[in-house]
């Protein structure tokens, strides 16, 4: 049995880079195939394939082929990875179609909860930003907020927009509480920002 792992080869900047993961994944496949209780007549391997662009970011291009490089090349059973919002998603729409599982530590955008079509075989075991969201709510009920709530953030546009996705969850829950507008305002670096104070 194969174990594809789509990961950061080298960028040490993602917790679930490669040279962080790697070790673990090398001692849970030793220790699996160690033991004869489990997989009984199976051994389990893995093979790599790097979500990183030459410029060490996670790439929405590179992850997918290097997918469906090692499903074609390797038949795997199962992905680990990757991590980053934005190639997380194209990779589990793969592993959906093919009917495979795919265990991620990221992946914590609202949309991934969607487990009825694209995203039904991904395993998230790290935080989401939906609960982000519901600890919002949980706030606003506990403190009986019902005044105001105020988010700002910067979107680079250029990365895994960590700061759009975890306002993205207190976004698309708070609403649920029925007494308060949520709204979002665009707005340019460098304006005058009192109006949306003032709103």
């Amino acid at each position: 049995l194969t174990l594809a792992v789509v990961l950061p080869q080298k960028n040490l900047t993602y917790p679930w880079a490669w040279p962080r993961v790697g070790p673990a994944v090398r001692l849970a496949v030793e220790s699996i195939n160690s033991r004869q209780d489990l997989l009984s007549g199976f051994t389990l391997g893995w093979v790599f394939g790097s979500s990183e662009d030459r410029h060490g970011v996670c790439s929405e291009m590179a992850a997918p082929l290097a997918a469906v490089d090692l499903r074609v090349a390797h038949h795997p059973v199962a992905f680990l990875g990757p991590g980053c919002v934005y190639t997380a998603a194209p990779v589990a729409r793969f592993t959906s179609h093919w009917g495979l599982p795919l265990v991620t530590a990221g992946a914590e955008a609202h949309g991934f909860d969607d487990k009825r079509e694209q995203f039904g075989l991904i395993t998230r075991a790290g935080p989401s930003h939906r609960k982000l969201g519901e600890l919002g709510v949980q706030l606003h009920r506990r403190f009986n907020w019902t005044r105001r709530a105020l988010l700002v953030y910067w979107d680079e546009k250029m990365d895994d927009r960590p700061y759009f996705f975890a306002a993205e969850g207190l976004y698309v829950q708070l609403p649920t509480l029925g007494n308060l507008t949520v709204m979002d305002v665009v707005f340019r670096h460098g304006g005058n920002f009192s109006f949306i104070i003032q709103e």
